[in-house]
């Protein structure tokens, strides 16, 4: 029976082939505007980090004076000074943690190299940092604790840097020039790109990630220099380290929610001893979101993107109720030929399911055109100067749900229609025929 209203349904899309093809049209470019945005919002508020950003954490205490409450936020701010962000990393009871800044200068090529001299991004961090966030590998592997603690000259590389200096060998062991220092390469991430970039949301948030990776106590002791974000809550002296200026971000790993709990009340005890101790103006204000809340915190995900989304889909409905339309007009043109059937003894069921199967075929062949729409969509958003617009690619999961809308939205516009001739009298067709 399926097979036979496939046969019927399409010779009755051959006898009228320019309304067919409005129809077909006017699903595809829906289904074509709305997947390009939904695939965009898809890629960019995905969660970066499966199974384990709900045990990262983002501490946050407030150092500002009290002259600072005039700038309307009443949050902490996001990042930390050294000297606060080196009292929670020590008296914290984290299963780890790692305090970050990003870092840029020089990269001296080898001796024989025809390279010239380049400047590339650093993060400047703590062991944990690639356990935490589960950086791979391809050579070598982070530095050890000791030289965490030893302020060692050792530096892990980027992929795309050990390619760019050393023909993409394993480069473990070779010296690296940066910024005027020699540093021992210990490990060579293989490809990483978290999207987004979350462990820093103030400098490119799809950006990729740096290529220079050094131990947070070695960047201080030679004092490499910020080029992220710096926020000064007072007047800087000539050491960064012991000014009133924020430039250090902290992740911490919590494993449960009794864990995340007692961390919250150790920051709030920490800002109550500042606040004691004269350090600190205000009162307790503390904040520590897991890493989803903390991209929710800052708004990572574009409010043009997520108006855009909004709109095409907006888009998609009207392109739906056209459809409904164009639809009824189709069925109810037919009412003679229906009138036949259901005196020949066809049921209203049978009838609405032929129709419905003609509509689900509309469907598809929408399906198949609004896909072909979507890879144009998405390759014209790569063409944009944003820092996201790379990533705008189909993934197999948004492919699926291209045909699954594009179906959808062909059986929900056939609904009406095919209920609605569905109920035609065959005596008044007969009659009047």
């Amino acid at each position: 029976m399926f097979t036979y209203y496939l046969r019927l349904a399409l010779r009755a899309l051959r006898n009228s082939p320019v309304l067919t093809a409005l129809m077909v049209l006017a699903l595809a470019v829906g289904i074509g505007a709305s997947m390009t945005m939904l695939t965009v919002l898809h890629v960019l508020s995905g969660d970066p980090l499966p199974g384990r950003s709900a045990h990262l954490y983002y501490p946050q205490v407030d150092p500002r004076p009290l002259a600072r409450g005039s700038d309307g936020n009443p949050e902490p701010p996001g990042l930390l000074t050294y000297i606060d962000a080196e009292n929670l990393l020590h008296q914290g009871k984290a299963a780890r943690a790692a305090l970050m800044y990003q870092g840029g200068d020089v990269v001296q090529p080898p001796s024989g190299s025809a390279l010239h001299p380049f400047v590339v991004n650093s993060r400047l961090t703590g062991r944990d940092f690639f356990s935490m966030f589960e950086v791979p590998f391809r050579y070598g592997a982070p530095w050890s604790a000791a030289d965490d603690a030893g302020a060692a000259h050792v530096a892990v590389i980027s992929q795309k840097l050990d390619r760019k200096l050393f023909g993409g060998a394993d480069s473990v062991g070779r010296m690296l020039d940066f910024g005027g220092h020699s540093f021992r390469i210990v490990g060579v991430l293989a490809h990483w790109r978290p999207v987004p970039r979350f462990y820093d949301v103030d400098s490119s948030r799809y950006g990729e990630v740096e290529d220079v990776f050094i131990p947070f106590n070695t960047a201080r002791a030679l004092n490499l220099g910020v080029e992220g974000s710096t926020n000064c809550y007072g007047r800087p002296g000539k050491d960064l380290d012991t000014s009133p200026c924020g430039f250090i971000q902290m992740w911490v790993q919590l494993d449960s929610r009794p864990a995340a709990a007692a961390y919250r009340r150790f920051l709030a005890d920490y800002s109550a001893q500042q606040h004691a101790a004269g350090r600190f103006q205000r009162p307790p204000n503390v904040r520590l979101d897991d890493l989803m809340q903390w991209l929710a915190y800052n708004h990572v995900v574009p409010e043009d993107v997520r108006m855009q989304a909004w709109l095409a889909l907006g888009f998609l409905l009207v392109c739906v109720v056209n459809t409904v339309g164009l639809l009824l007009a189709k069925f109810l043109r037919r009412s003679g030929e229906i009138g036949v059937r259901r005196a020949l003894g066809a049921s209203r069921r049978a009838i609405f399911a032929q129709l419905l199967i003609e509509a689900g075929m509309i469907g598809a062949a929408g399906a198949l055109l609004g896909l072909l729409l979507t890879w144009l969509g998405l390759w014209a958003v790569r063409q944009q100067p944003s820092d996201y617009a790379r990533l705008a690619h189909l993934q197999p999961a948004m492919l699926v749900a291209t045909l699954l809308l594009a179906l959808l939205a062909s059986l929900v516009a056939g609904l009406l229609p095919a209920w609605r001739a569905s109920r035609i009298a065959p005596a008044l067709q007969i009659k009047s025929a």
